[in-house]
């Protein structure tokens, strides 16, 4: 059983994505929604890689959007495990948003999802194995 640092570090998840206009509001900028759903996504396969168990999102926690997101640029979701209960785990999501035709990049949003391991009966399952390594 790897260390939980290591397990961590390995759960890191880092996706793309193009701002096309079916996902842009009437300011031409990234509907929010899109992005929930966007940050949602990467923070699911943030848990589900950690555990390798079946996650379910039980919250979402504070979501600040700092700067907007104009349609015509690139985003880059990184998911990571900030914390690590029994049954649950708790995962930052940062979204970077980068021009298309230049190197300048802005953190633009944050959140937190808090996820729980589930069994096959939708039961609270340990996220850890019993005695796992710290």
């Amino acid at each position: 059983m790897p260390d939980l640092a290591a397990q961590i570090a390995r759960a890191e998840t880092r996706i793309f994505k193009a701002v096309f206009p079916n996902t842009t509001n009437h300011y031409d900028t990234l509907f929010g929604g899109a992005t929930l759903m966007l940050m949602d996504e990467v923070a699911f396969i943030t848990a589900t890689r950690f555990s390798r168990l079946k996650m379910v999102t039980v919250s979402s926690d504070r979501v600040d959007f700092t700067h907007p997101i104009p349609g015509g640029t690139l985003v880059e979701l990184i998911g990571n495990v900030v914390r690590v209960g029994t049954t649950s785990l708790q995962v930052r999501v940062e979204l970077y948003v980068e021009q298309m035709y230049s190197d300048e990049r802005l953190l633009a949003v944050t959140g937190s999802f808090t996820f729980v391991a589930v069994d096959e009966h939708r039961r609270p399952t340990p996220v850890r194995p019993m005695g796992a390594a710290n």
